[in-house]
């Protein structure tokens, strides 16, 4: 019975486009069947299926009217006409797979129980049969020496009654060894076996000449009117569209005479199909001539360029240490000379997550507890799936390049500064990104914060002064220096703020990090903004942020980014726009940007990028010139710099997680588990404390005013404030 029906459209490699179908979703058999229009599926003509049981369902965050089913490796793609239709496929679907994999595992440690105790209980009763029928043998020896007539008509009463059970329980035997095998799965595209054949039998034995043993074997099997009566034929005109059945089949046709049940007939070629339920499909399947025809091939070749084997062929390098097909595996790191080494921090993690089949009962459970759209900010992630830096240090990489950040005071036109706000925004993704392995940051906890600063090459910061009242206690007024803070735990907030006090130019901002569960993929939507002010000229630079994407996570995890983001200056009018594209299923490329940026007094761009994030991008200038934007796989990183984790407040991200780095360093995830688990503890127990006594939180270095946070000692504050004492004095 059809759950739900109607109009979508799919995806077809053959056509390389989407198709109409007539959809039927049905709860019970858990079955997706789609046909070429309502009227084929009125007859019954099926042009495929996709199975759902142990299927994942996902959406596009940037399309809201395509979703995929992915299920034995293979992933389909579906259109429906709007998001409320998709809304209402989506509820269906999941709740069909949800049903079917609650059965699945509610019976998965009893089935093989059960099928071995049906065995050992058939084996039972043979034995007893055997029994029985020595036992009726025994009576009839006993009627042939019987003296008298009337003994021997009480024996035969017996004889009968016990005849008549033997038969009843030949047949009980016979139609519990069907059953059994017509639970095994319909047999497609090869010869069947009549089940007869593959029933053990053999416990009946041969009839003896004048005695009670019958054989049921499949060249024998006695008349039983309790079967099929005499006058029966038995016929099914169930079709089912099944692809290339061309070998062997049983006619469903059963004739039956007088002597008892028919040997099933087998025929050379296809006249009455098999009568396997319609409904009940083994597999998913398409009608047409080729296999491509339904699903996604490009996933399957995506998944095998993340395979081991592909990892390996990328590691080749040559002499140089340089891979040989991408070039330099990473940036110039530039640091400082009086700077130390974190051995837990200061070393890349970049080793891949792999494959995440090899997690599969985890992965299995975590998606048992989410659904569509569902937000994750409360759902534990298993721990090794976490990347060893804190939310708010991923932050301040993005400041990887302060020298093209500070540059733009320097320049003399709001056009040359628009150009070098854009050219630093899009040089930060990569640093803060710094490979496709798809790791998660530790979760900052509430009070949470990071501080560290940036030293520019060729500096002398001998003779520089310390900055008073500045974010950072040891910074000059030649460094650029960074605090963030987690200021919400619900929902999760983190502000930050930089400054550079002799450049004059400060960026406050946060970020409200909004996970969300898309089936295949899981999105982190980046919603808030942050604002560069070059203090000098009173300019105020608002930027977005894209969001951020973990593909395949069933799989080959990887990461990409996604969303328009824009960036404006209200006192000069000048402004951009960057599309984050992601990858389409159907082909094209990842990790694409392309932006415009826009004089107030102009309709077409004065500048448009493309390119890659993580890679090269390139500007197109509207007077014809064209250059390398950024380059991010040469473009220098200069090395932040951290106090030692053993002068650190508590609350410091390093600090703070610097055992669950340490045992997530050298593998160790139980205890690394264990340590996030007690971090995540204690803030249960502050806040139950707090509750308790009625104490609201109070940030340390952040406020909220309206919907943002702001830092509470900008520099602009600090030095319109020193410009008031000095007036006065």
């Amino acid at each position: 019975m059809a759950t739900m029906e109607g109009p979508l459209s799919k995806w077809t490699n053959v056509m390389k486009g989407w198709q109409y179908r007539w959809f039927v979703l049905d709860e019970n058999s858990g079955l997706l069947s789609y046909y070429t229009s309502k009227e084929k599926m009125m007859r019954g003509t099926r042009r495929g299926c996709v199975v759902l049981k142990g299927a994942v369902i996902g959406i596009d965050d940037e399309d809201d009217s395509t979703f995929t089913i992915t299920v034995d490796h293979k992933t389909f793609h579906f259109q429906a006409r709007d998001a409320d239709e998709r809304e209402r496929w989506i509820e269906g679907l999941e709740n069909t797979v949800l049903r079917h994999s609650h059965i699945a595992t509610k019976n998965e440690n009893q089935v093989q129980c059960r099928i071995e105790d049906f065995d050992n209980k058939l084996m039972e009763t043979d034995a007893y049969l055997q029994l029985l029928i020595e036992q009726v043998e025994t009576i009839e020896a006993k009627i042939e020496a019987c003296p008298d007539e009337a003994s021997k008509e009480k024996y035969n009463l017996i004889k009968v009654t016990a005849t008549d059970m033997i038969e009843a329980i030949k047949h009980s035997i016979m139609m519990l060894q069907i059953s059994k095998e017509s639970l095994k799965e319909p047999v497609i595209n090869s010869a069947f076996t009549p089940i007869t054949q593959t029933a053990n039998f053999s416990h009946f034995g041969s009839p003896k000449p004048g005695g009670t043993k019958t054989s049921l074997s499949s060249e024998n099997i006695d008349k039983t009117s309790d079967i099929v009566p005499e006058d029966t034929l038995v016929t099914s005109t169930t079709s089912v569209s099944l692809p290339n059945l061309s070998t062997p089949v049983i006619s469903s046709v059963v004739p039956v005479d007088g002597a008892g049940i028919a040997e099933p007939i087998v025929q050379s070629e296809l006249q009455i199909p098999l009568p396997i339920p319609e409904t009940h499909p083994t597999t998913s399947y398409s009608s047409s001539d080729d296999d491509d025809e339904f699903y996604d091939a490009e996933d399957q070749k995506s998944s095998a360029k993340n395979s081991p084997e592909h990892e390996l062929d990328k590691l080749k390098v040559d002499n140089t240490g340089n891979n040989l097909e991408d070039g330099p595996s990473s940036p110039p790191v530039i640091t400082s000379q009086d700077d130390f080494f974190d051995e837990l921090y200061d070393e890349m993690d970049t080793e891949d997550l792999g494959s995440l089949e090899q997690h599969g009962s985890i992965i299995t459970h975590l998606l048992s507890q989410v659904r569509i759209g569902m937000d994750l900010t409360k759902v534990v992630l298993p721990t090794f799936i976490l990347e060893r830096r804190s939310l708010l240090e991923m932050f301040a990489d993005f400041f990887a390049h302060p020298d093209l950040f500070l540059k733009v005071v320097e320049l003399k036109t709001p056009r040359e500064r628009m150009i070098q706000i854009v050219r630093w925004y899009l040089s930060a993704f990569h640093a803060g990104r710094p490979s496709e392995v798809a790791k998660k940051p530790y979760n900052p906890i509430l009070g949470e914060t990071f501080l560290c600063e940036w030293r520019m090459p060729d500096e002398d910061y001998s003779k520089s002064e310390k900055v008073e009242q500045g974010p950072l206690e040891y910074a000059t007024k030649d460094n650029l220096a960074f605090i963030a803070e987690q200021v919400s735990h619900h929902p999760p907030i983190s502000a930050f703020y930089a400054e550079h006090f002799n450049k004059r130019i400060t960026l406050d901002g946060y970020i409200w990090t909004k996970s969300k569960f898309l089936g295949l993929s899981i999105g982190v939507h980046m919603i808030g903004q942050a604002v560069v002010s070059v203090l000098d000229l009173d300019e105020h630079y608002t930027i977005t942020f894209p969001n951020g994407y973990g593909r395949s996570i069933l799989t080959v995890p990887w990461v990409e980014l996604g969303g328009k983001c824009h960036i404006n200056c209200a006192k000069t009018g000048f402004n951009a726009t960057i599309d984050f594209h992601t990858k389409p299923f159907y082909g094209g490329k990842k990790h694409q940007i392309s932006g415009q940026i826009y004089d107030p007094n102009e309709k077409k761009p004065i500048v448009t990028v493309n390119g890659e994030w993580n890679g090269v991008m390139y500007a197109k200038y509207d007077n014809g010139q064209t250059e390398t934007f950024v380059d991010t796989k040469n473009l220098p990183i200069i090395k932040k710099r951290v106090q030692p984790r053993e002068t650190q407040d508590e609350y410091e991200s390093r600090r703070l997680w610097q055992d669950v780095t340490k045992h997530l360093k050298y593998r160790n995830v139980v205890e690394a588990t264990e340590g996030k688990h007690r971090l995540e503890q204690r803030q249960r127990e502050e806040a139950k404390e707090r509750k308790e006594k009625g104490i609201k939180w109070e940030t340390k270095k952040f406020h909220e005013v309206g919907e943002h946070w702001v830092y509470d000692h900008p520099l602009v504050t600090r030095l319109k404030h020193a410009g008031t004492q000095n007036t006065i004095s």
